[in-house]
């Protein structure tokens, strides 16, 4: 009897056959690693590139740039930018700017993505129709009106005209409420029953779930503020509100760039740097915002 159970819970399919599957699997994942690999290569090519000029002898550049290994080791390029230009004043804004909008940007749309997807009022489709209108403005169209607006008030070369502009993103509303809809009932009728209105059950129940969301809105409204330029080009004239973007741009020329490449690339590290380590940081929860996004718990 035993050998009678063991032969009938055995694979039928022939050995061969299931080698051959495997091996077929293998080299499909083997083929998949090695595409991944090579964009990853691919991408990181120039930022290694930048990195290693950065920390190279400006004379040596001279005659050799085309090169992955430093050319002469030095850091008086990073040095140099840092003391003797406004490059830190210019870093500093950017910190103050995108940081301001980032939390701006996702305390107001997480609020507004809790009411249109969790609460019942007069006019919510359409005001949330309104809301998506905006994604289809191009930003430069209403570049005009905001700048007269700020000018009319006298903003312009502040704070408040570099990051007001930016906080209301129609985006963040969208992923907020698409969010927040896809949260089960019974969470919020079980802060009801234990009497919490809405504004305890949204900040202790829905904020603690939205945490992965409101990450990935957090990380990609920084590296958009970060990366701004237009704009900051329009309302800041005077070099001490530039923002970093602005300000190496305005030191930009083909003749510097061929004399001193080391200072050029060296720029370019200062101004990077901080998304490449907001991105270390917080890749997790940017991962898990995507998950989350896509309908995979």
């Amino acid at each position: 009897m035993t050998t009678q159970v063991a032969l009938e819970n055995t694979p039928t399919g022939p050995a061969p056959e299931r080698t051959l599957t495997r091996r077929r699997w293998t080299a499909k994942s083997g083929v998949r690693h090695l595409f991944l690999i090579t964009a990853s290569v691919v991408w990181l090519l120039p930022i290694v590139w930048m990195f290693v000029l950065a920390i190279s002898d400006n004379q040596l550049l001279q005659l050799n740039s085309q090169t992955l290994l430093p050319q002469g080791f030095t850091l008086s390029n990073i040095i140099g930018q840092l003391t003797n230009s406004q490059i830190p004043r210019w870093f500093l804004n950017s910190i103050v700017v995108t940081g301001v909008t980032t939390l701006a940007t996702v305390v107001l749309s997480s609020m507004a993505g809790y009411a249109f997807g969790r609460l019942n009022f007069r006019f919510r489709r359409t005001l949330f129709a309104l809301t998506l209108a905006g994604l289809m403005v191009p930003r430069e169209a209403m570049f005009i009106p905001l700048y007269l607006m700020f000018a009319t008030t006298g903003q312009l070369n502040t704070y408040p005209a570099l990051f007001l502009p930016r906080i209301a993103l129609p985006l963040g509303v969208f992923i907020m409420t698409q969010f927040f809809m896809a949260v089960p009932k019974e969470m919020e009728e079980a802060a009801r029953v234990d009497g919490a209105g809405h504004a305890r059950t949204f900040v202790q129940v829905m904020i603690p779930l939205a945490r992965p969301a409101m990450a990935s809105l957090a990380i990609f409204t920084f590296v958009q503020s970060w990366n701004d330029y237009l704009w900051p080009l329009v309302v800041a004239t005077k070099p001490e509100f530039y923002t970093l973007t602005v300000g190496l741009a305005q030191q930009q020329s083909s003749f510097e760039a061929a004399r001193s490449l080391g200072d050029l690339m060296a720029r370019g590290v200062i101004g990077s740097l901080p998304l490449i380590i907001v991105f270390l940081i917080f890749q997790r929860q940017l991962i898990r915002g995507v998950s989350l996004g896509s309908g995979e718990k």
